[in-house]
């Protein structure tokens, strides 16, 4: 897998460890790949020209996303949702992962790095398939999860069978048009469980585990 740095934040190496065995290369405990998105009623996680106010103007408070945060180790996205943050005129929230409350490795999904860098130290370039782009997120996440943003790279971690849990944000809009959730001619339904209901002021909150072969029911 081809890989440009342009800039690469990876977390230190460990100190040697006394044992004589190697230390793991996870730790004993190792994060999911979440999928987390705000999505209206109708189903579109964004508007037409990629618009996203309304994700804004229907944010507050809420304690699921609260909860969630700390959990990020690392994020993986595609190039057009990194893009979108760099656009003139989006909300100033639009321009960082959870409107700057997060910091921590990027890597975005790319056929080749954008011409004007943002000096983010934070970022880091991939090129080529997604279970090697997963896997190199994986490692800097440390063993806490993995964050995946953006429809596009979000369906192929899916397709690839790479996607663990899907939290949902539903807002009380309807779009009408703009980027779809998931589907597409000839894609293949997948089968979700629910783990959690909730909500905070007017947001729905809906997290599910994807569930495979002999997975249903894993508390």
């Amino acid at each position: 897998m081809k890989v440009t740095e342009r800039r690469t934040a990876i977390a230190a190496t460990p100190p040697p460890q006394p044992a004589r065995t190697a230390a793991p290369r996870y730790p004993l405990t190792v994060g999911v790949v979440l999928w987390h998105v705000t999505m209206s009623l109708d189903g579109f996680i964004a508007g037409p020209d990629d618009a996203m106010d309304w994700v804004f103007r229907h944010a507050g408070p809420n304690p699921e996303v609260d909860a969630t945060i700390p959990t990020i180790g690392a994020v993986l996205a595609g190039a057009h949702t990194a893009g979108v943050g760099r656009k003139g005129g989006v909300p100033e929230q639009a321009k960082s992962v959870y409107g700057g409350a997060w910091s921590a490795p990027i890597f975005v999904l790319s056929h080749r790095a954008p011409d004007d860098d943002d000096d983010d130290p934070n970022i880091t370039y991939l090129s080529g398939d997604i279970r090697a782009a997963v896997a190199s997120a994986r490692d800097a996440a440390g063993g806490r999860d993995l964050l995946v943003l953006g429809a596009d790279v979000a369906r192929q971690c899916v397709a690839a069978g790479l996607i663990d849990e899907i939290l949902v944000h539903v807002a009380p809009l309807l779009l009408g048009d703009g980027v779809r959730l998931f589907g597409g001619p000839g894609v293949a339904p997948v089968e979700l469980e629910t783990v959690s209901v909730s909500e905070a002021g007017q947001i729905a909150n809906l997290r599910y585990r994807v569930v495979r072969t002999g997975r249903r029911g894993r508390p």
